[in-house]
């Protein structure tokens, strides 16, 4: 499969961001809301966008295969932000969104249309992980057919402060009893949640 072949939904096109992007993936990472439960600081110049957008986005889609999609208005066909999968043991799943964009079910829908490509793609599993003070977030996992695992807490770098962080499992190649233990066995605080 190619590596982050578009995708249409009823109000979205999913993408490949382009050197084009660099103003709009800046509006996204700049944003203190939206990056409150992101693992990086808010992005303080163009210059700096351009360089995350190079090295997240830009030089992954030289791989074979990936998943690394710009989340765009069906209308205008500019980013409002990402959804993506990380190609490490993990497969972890993330997201984030403008957040005048927030509370419309666009990343729900994003999430629910790259999962469904997922599935054809021969990938075991996705994890995703949110911190227990976002549980917006952790409903996105839930719709999209996430289920919880456990729980653990980590020194959250580079903002160094703890977090308890949640983590959800989609299990794509129906192994359900699958779970990933790495933060599990990396974090001596874990523990299994009654949610």
């Amino acid at each position: 499969m190619e590596n982050t072949p578009e995708i249409r939904t009823p109000r979205l096109i999913l993408r490949r961001f382009s050197p084009d992007d660099t103003a709009a993936f800046f509006r996204i990472m700049s944003d203190e809301e939206v990056n409150t439960f992101l693992p990086w600081f808010p992005l303080q110049s163009i210059e700096a966008a351009g360089s995350f957008l190079r090295e997240r986005y830009l030089d992954t889609y030289k791989k074979p295969e990936g998943y690394r999609y710009a989340i765009c208005l069906k209308a205008d066909n500019v980013p409002i932000g990402y959804v993506n999968v990380d190609d490490g043991a993990s497969h972890d799943f993330g997201y984030a969104l403008r957040k005048e964009h927030w509370h419309q079910g666009m990343v729900s829908e994003a999430s629910a249309a790259v999962v469904s490509l997922l599935k054809k793609t021969g990938l075991p599993f996705i994890t995703a992980t949110h911190d227990v003070n976002n549980q917006r977030s952790g409903n996105v996992m839930k719709h999209i057919g996430m289920t919880y695992r456990y729980s653990y807490v980590e020194q959250w770098q580079p903002k160094d402060f703890p977090v308890t962080f949640r983590m959800y499992q989609l299990n794509l190649d129906g192994q359900e009893e699958r779970v990933y233990r790495e933060y599990w066995d990396k974090y001596p605080v874990h523990f299994v949640e009654e949610i």
